[in-house]
């Protein structure tokens, strides 16, 4: 499990004076780039392959509230990958200084050829990486019918 410690700031609560939804959505990105870093996927290496990663969904569960000043850390346990490297999926915990945990997201995403702008598998060299990424109890092999688990499609706008 990776695990990455913040402290609440000023901007990152709201109206009501707890964290914020969005900065849950902040953290873990902060804590999604520390990890893949930390697991040799720098900005420098994957741009040296045309490749970024993105988001396809971060479905949040809220338990219990944190405020200004106090700190909190947000783990991360990879919990899907697909063969190619195409797809990943994330979950995402978020723990007070008690070790109460406050949230839980599960977060799906894959990577892009940023030329083509379509998703592409890893080249070889970040696929050995990734397969080298610890895993949660609970992963699994994506495929491309794991992207549509839950059946939302696009839908045009009635004009």
């Amino acid at each position: 499990m990776y695990k990455k410690q913040f402290e609440i700031r000023w901007s990152d609560v709201d109206a009501n004076g707890h964290l914020a939804n969005s900065a849950y959505t902040n953290f873990m990105s902060h804590a999604r780039m520390a990890f893949f870093t930390e697991k040799g996927f720098t900005m420098p290496e994957i741009m040296k392959f045309n490749v970024g990663p993105v988001v396809f969904y971060e479905h949040m569960y809220y338990f219990k509230e944190s405020f200004l000043g106090t700190p909190i850390t947000v783990t991360i346990e990879v919990s899907g990958l697909s063969e190619d490297g195409m797809l990943f999926m994330f979950e995402h915990n978020f723990y007070n200084h008690k070790g109460e945990n406050l949230a839980y997201c599960e977060m799906q995403g894959g990577w892009i050829d940023l030329k083509a702008r379509k998703l592409t598998g890893l080249p070889e060299p970040l696929l050995e990486l990734a397969h080298k990424f610890p895993k949660s109890e609970s992963f699994k092999v994506l495929t491309k019918e794991d992207t549509r688990k839950h059946g939302v499609r696009p839908k045009p706008m009635k004009l």
